[in-house]
């Protein structure tokens, strides 16, 4: 198979959201072996996640965005081919959406065997600890400013990682998680957000309940609003 923007995004983020999916999966459903392990388990596992579709993502000839945000954000400011960004973005939310249906799979007997219907929801989006619209929007644009401004500046650094340059960013992952991520979430990215729930609304889940589509739009508005953001701020400082 020849490699391809389409098939680099689309793989990519299929294989972060299986292994994101999966780490939640682990540590909030029931009868797991990794259950009640706790938010630096999550915070490492979407790291690895990360590591893995970017490597994947680059090597299969994306650019390692796996996220709507930076892939529009970096059009806008013309670091990005703008004509790629609907295939970008479509490969993306496919990718996104067919990693949450692999994780489902391979935890279907734990999620038969929870009760809870939040943590179940839990696996595929995200929720705030603290409900509050506009707070919550502002939480996602900064962690998806830090996000970006620190991959942007990692990029026009000298690297000597060669193979594991996609290290820096997981490691900017580890960081938004452990530090910002505990009144979100940290979705930080559209499509890990929207695809997931769009599967999880879809997936016959017993004893699922709804996938909140209110709060739906502040992991879409937010992340984009922090990307364009930094890319914005990051350009004026590079002059």
């Amino acid at each position: 198979m020849i490699p391809s923007p389409f098939l680099g995004e689309f793989t990519g983020t299929a294989l972060l959201i299986t292994m994101g999916a999966g780490v939640v999966a682990n540590v909030v459903l029931s009868k797991t072996n990794g259950n009640n392990s706790g938010w630096i388990v999550i915070s490492f596992g979407w790291a690895l996640a990360v590591f893995l579709g970017v490597y994947t993502s680059t090597t299969l000839g994306g650019s390692g965005h796996l996220n709507p945000a930076v892939t529009i954000a970096l059009a806008v400011f013309g670091d990005f081919d703008s004509s790629l960004v609907l295939t970008y973005l479509a490969a993306q939310l496919a990718g996104a959406f067919t990693g949450a249906v692999i994780g489902w799979l391979a935890y279907k007997k734990h999620f038969d065997a929870t009760a809870d219907a939040d943590l179940k929801k839990a696996v595929f989006c995200t929720a705030p600890s603290i409900r509050s619209l506009l707070y919550n929007t502002i939480t996602e644009a900064i962690g998806t400013f830090v996000l970006l401004f620190g991959a942007l500046a990692a990029s026009k650094s000298a690297s000597t990682l060669g193979a594991l340059d996609a290290l820096p960013v997981a490691l900017l992952v580890l960081g938004i998680g452990l530090s910002l991520g505990g009144a979100t979430g940290y979705a930080i990215n559209p499509a890990r957000d929207l695809g997931p729930r769009i599967a999880h609304f879809i997936l016959p889940i017993p004893g699922k309940r709804d996938s909140d589509w209110s709060y739906a739009w502040v992991p879409i508005a937010g992340p984009i609003v922090g990307a364009l953001a930094a890319a914005y701020a990051f350009k004026l400082l590079m002059g």
